[in-house]
């Protein structure tokens, strides 16, 4: 068989690719690269990957010519409300080319924009569906709101325009709010994982806030598709704050806005929400403060009466007690005054009988110890010493002591002896068998 060369190879795929194949197709597949180049043709990547797994299944090189890009480019942004970008699914009208140096390409010439509308929504319904499935689509919805909504985590860019709008309607309100900034990416490529990334740091201070807020300005439709992906849906659905979505469309809803606890329109709807529900709730003071007021008032009123009536009452309880008592200490003093008359008259006549008794006893009882002390006296004068002495007995003193023992005395000791006419002066003289020898 004869060689080939590359050239000629190429021109045979280009000829039998241009007998055997129609001018145009329809075409569906995802964009994954889109790029205008300085010469102003659009130069595209069709690919289509697997639904099961993801893989890659077929890839192929596209361009829209700069008169065709001119006029495709703002049908398909004003009817879609965004721009080709990569991940978009489209359905385009192609025309197939083989280029001997440039390869297979793909040529757009027309594009269908109902198609990636479906194709977002039903992107969108699959979201919503499989939540639904999980049984987390309303959790974040079924939240009760604390009555004061003050203390506020958002979630922005702090340069954006929409952040600096909520603060500005927030601080001009007469009502205090504490505000703490998570920033995030709010478009692009980072703006899903940089929300995740700021939920969870919201998540770990949960109990600092009472609410989250969502917010992000107005701009094109697709600069807000990162709002439609499963796994920033389901960390907003499975949230343990609610969680307030202000994002600045109203041309479609996203799947945020199905999932959060409420939605509005911008980020000044926002705003003026929390600020309304401050002042519904302070109304609600105002009116309970008021009821308060009037039924501490009537309360007061009420108890002024019956503290006027039981003062009234006390009163002439008191007065009826008073004269009652005083009625009663009468009569006590009365028979007080009675009882000691009588008791004293009692007395008086006790003491007088007692003294009438007393006297004649007195007379007897002095009689009696009279005559005690006669014979006590007799007695005594009996056993005085100077009646014994006359009975012829002496009185031996040594040292005018009287002498009891004669074991008691020495020889040499002066002794007196008393008797009934006189005294003796002796000495003794010795002492032996009992017997003293003394000498005068």
């Amino acid at each position: 068989m004869p060689s080939l060369s590359l050239y000629e190879l190429t021109g045979l795929v280009r000829e039998t690719i241009e007998r055997s194949l129609n001018r145009e197709y329809w075409l569906v597949a995802e964009l994954s690269e889109v790029r205008v180049g300085s010469n102003g043709h659009c130069y595209l990547e069709f690919v289509e990957k697997s639904q099961r797994n993801g893989t890659l299944l077929a890839k192929a090189r596209g361009n829209i010519w700069k008169s065709t890009y001119q006029q495709l480019a703002p049908y398909f942004e004003q009817t879609t409300g965004t721009a080709l970008m990569p991940g978009l699914q489209v359905r385009v009208q192609v025309s197939i080319s083989f280029h001997e140096l440039y390869g297979f390409a793909l040529t757009v010439s027309d594009i269908d924009p109902s198609y990636t509308l479906g194709e977002a929504a039903r992107q969108r319904k699959e979201i919503l569906d499989r939540l639904s499935a999980e049984g987390v689509l309303t959790l974040n919805k079924e939240l009760s709101l604390p009555r004061l909504l003050q203390r506020i985590a958002v979630i922005s860019s702090r340069t954006a325009a929409g952040y600096g709008d909520f603060c500005r309607q927030l601080d001009e309100s007469p009502y205090r709010f504490t505000l703490g900034l998570y920033e995030a990416t709010m478009q692009g490529e980072k703006a899903e994982s940089t929300i995740i990334n700021a939920l969870d740091h919201i998540a770990a201070d949960e109990s600092l806030w009472d609410a989250v807020v969502i917010i992000r300005g107005g701009g094109a439709t697709s600069d807000l598709s990162c709002f439609d992906t499963y796994e920033l849906a389901t960390n907003v659905a499975q949230f343990p704050l609610p969680i307030f979505i202000g994002i600045g469309h109203e041309r479609d809803e996203s799947v945020l806005d199905h999932v959060a606890h409420t939605r509005f329109k911008t980020p000044t709807a926002v705003a003026a929400h929390l600020v309304m529900r401050q002042q519904e709730e302070a109304e609600l003071m105002e009116k309970n403060a008021q009821r308060l007021a009037q039924a501490a008032t009537s309360q007061l009123s009420s108890a002024i009466h019956r503290l006027q009536m039981q003062s009234l009452r006390l009163q002439a309880a008191t007065t009826r007690c008073i004269t009652r008592k005083r009625e009663q200490q009468m009569q006590f003093s009365a028979r007080l005054a009675l009882q000691a008359h009588r008791q004293i008259t009692r007395c008086h006549s006790s003491l007088t009988d007692a003294a009438q008794r007393i006297k004649p006893a007195a007379l007897r009882r002095i009689e009696k110890e009279r005559h005690t002390l006669l014979l006590c006296g007799s007695i005594l004068q009996m056993a005085s010493p100077e009646r014994i002495l006359q009975m012829g007995y002496s009185l031996t003193l040594h040292k005018g002591k009287a002498v009891r023992h004669a074991d008691t005395l020495k020889a040499g000791d002066i002794i007196t002896t008393r008797v009934a006419n006189g005294t003796l002066r002796s000495v003794v003289c010795e002492q032996a068998s009992g017997k003293d020898t003394t000498s005068s």
